[in-house]
């Protein structure tokens, strides 16, 4: 605080940012138990906490500008938006950009500051949503705003701004069953709504030393602010969205107002509760409910470049919070029990596929990209409630979104692992052990993978232009990883030279998967290189039989 009380400085919000954290946590529990829209999946309060926390994290230790509270709005507004989760913390994220846009450049703010910003917060997080609904947090939002601006008429005082706000927060969060029939139903106040006002209320304690003793009608019966509601059965309440699916997010780069409006009508068309918000760059924060998680991919692809792509299966969401969900039609019995983890395999030729059999691996055999369903089908006739999918660079990221989320079901979950070449798959393949807990066992087997740095040998097909320059038809090409790094007329001086690239980096263990069109003592020529001038590898060679790659190598 500065000298006075009257205005709140970087390091007064630093100290808003961790006492709403550890108020978040302590009531965490408290929201979800009030989360029924848009769908009832009980994580509103454990979104809200995660967006915060991803936002202080972005402060870390003594930056410059640190008491310029401008600069923490700022570095605030883009941690959280990088870690947005779910629809409320989409929403706050936004929110946090709203204030971060208002008060840029600013040491402290005053009371008219603060309300111009909570003003810029509602107008931005509306703006965001495709069809804002009434009821909501939204709604909470904008009376805060409201209230903040009435107090600030006819004076600058920023305790009273605050304090406005939050009560105004708190009438209109206690009407909003009123004003949403989901909400009326189950007999709740809407959880993001109670959300907001406890960062309001945190942010009265920063600002006046003392946090409001509220007594709030949370449920259809009152209950002190402190207490957790006794929520009604939801079983018997209408929900809306509960027909959607998935809840599917992720991150745009490097596209343009033009195409944004484009996703945001198609993502309408695919599904509901659609937020599409800015990070003050060009980055654009993507999030939809829907039935077909695929196609709100395909969507974001045709907008620009996709990363932090999550996708949640809200009846498996559902399931693991101990709610109910809408029922489903019960699969077919399964003449084996539907219990511990199988890996997939994608692999090409025989020897490849026998290695990765060998290691206990289900083996999906594949020339060309895998289609799609094949895959699905493949995946859902293990009998198994874990898979493990080694994709082997034979499957887009695109499908590999798809895919998992139509595989993901009641009775199975499916995580694809990060191996892009045959090589990776069977260092992946090596650490794997069942005893472990599935998802230690995933991060086990992905940290092989990309500890694999890896490369291949083919002759060019057609005449192109790649980083090292122009190939001819006939050409031998050396890649690491997807990229063409070398260039010969003759294949073995092509391995040679591409070895030396790969281990620049150092290494102890080099594999070779040698290709079914590979020339007679190739991989015998590379190895008395490698003997030569790395005499401390080991050099294990395999016949895979791909037709893909003439040779693919594998370096850990």
């Amino acid at each position: 605080m500065l000298e006075g009380g009257e205005g709140v400085d970087g390091r007064a919000l630093r100290r808003w940012v961790e006492l709403a954290l550890a108020t978040l946590d302590e009531r965490c529990h408290e929201i979800n138990t009030l989360n029924v829209f848009p769908v009832p999946d009980g994580d509103t309060g454990t979104n809200l906490l995660a967006t915060l926390r991803a936002g202080a994290d972005e402060l870390g230790g003594p930056v410059d500008g640190a008491l310029s509270v401008g600069a923490v709005a700022e570095a605030l507004a883009r941690g959280a938006f990088v870690g947005a989760r779910g629809n409320s913390g989409v929403i706050l994220a936004q929110g946090l950009r709203g204030v971060a846009d208002s008060i840029a450049g600013l040491t402290a703010v005053d009371g008219r500051d603060f309300a111009r910003a909570l003003d810029r917060a509602a107008t931005t997080v509306t703006d965001a949503l495709s069809t804002p609904a009434e009821g909501t947090v939204v709604t909470v939002l904008r009376a805060a705003a409201d209230g903040a601006g009435r107090a600030v008429i006819d004076t600058k005082s920023l305790r009273g701004a605050v304090g406005a706000a939050a009560d105004a927060a708190a009438t209109a969060l206690e009407v909003t069953p009123e004003q949403l029939e989901v909400l009326a139903a189950a007999g709740v106040v809407d959880a993001g709504g109670l959300g907001l006002l406890i960062l309001l209320d945190c942010l009265v304690e920063i600002v006046s030393g003392r946090r409001p003793d509220r007594h709030l009608r949370l449920t259809s019966s009152p209950v002190a602010d402190t207490g957790g509601p006794d929520i009604p059965d939801r079983d018997a309440a209408e929900r809306d969205g509960e027909t959607q699916d998935y809840e599917v997010m992720y991150i745009v780069d490097g596209s343009d107002r033009a195409r944004i409006a484009v996703l945001r009508a198609r993502l309408d068309e695919l599904g509901d509760s659609v937020a599409i918000v800015g990070d003050g760059s060009a980055g654009w924060s993507v999030h939809v409910h829907c039935c077909d998680a695929g196609a709100a991919i395909e969507a974001g692809v045709a907008a620009g470049r996709l990363r932090r792509i999550s996708i949640t299966c809200f009846t498996l969401q559902a399931d693991r919070l101990g709610q109910c969900a809408p029922s489903a039609p019960s699969a077919p019995s399964s003449p084996r029990s539907t219990s511990g983890r199988a890996v997939l395999a994608i692999a090409s030729g025989d020897g490849a596929e026998g290695l990765f059999d060998a290691e206990g691996a289900t083996v999906l055999s594949a020339e060309t990209a895998v289609d799609p369903r094949l895959l699905l089908d493949a995946i859902r006739s293990l009998p198994s409630s874990d898979v493990l999918v080694l994709p082997n660079g034979w499957v887009s990221e695109q499908d590999v979104v798809a895919v998992g989320a139509q595989a993901r079901d009641g009775r199975r979950e499916v995580m694809f692992l990060p191996c892009s070449s045959m090589v990776q798959g069977l260092a992946s393949l090596a650490v794997h052990d069942a005893r472990r807990a599935t998802v230690d066992d995933a991060f086990a087997m992905s940290e092989a993978a990309a500890a694999t740095r890896w490369g291949s040998l083919r002759y060019a097909t057609e005449r192109a232009l790649t980083w090292v320059g122009t190939c001819q038809p006939g050409d031998s090409l050396g890649l690491a990883g997807r990229d063409v790094v070398v260039i010969e007329h003759d294949l073995v001086a092509a391995g040679v030279s591409l070895l030396d690239k790969i281990l620049a980096a150092g290494g102890e263990l080099v594999t070779m998967l040698v290709g079914d069109g590979a020339p007679d003592g190739l991989a015998e020529q590379l190895t008395r290189h490698l003997d030569d001038r790395h005499p401390e590898l080991e050099v294990v060679v395999y016949q895979g039989g791909q037709r893909s790659d003439l040779l693919q190598l594998g370096v850990e």
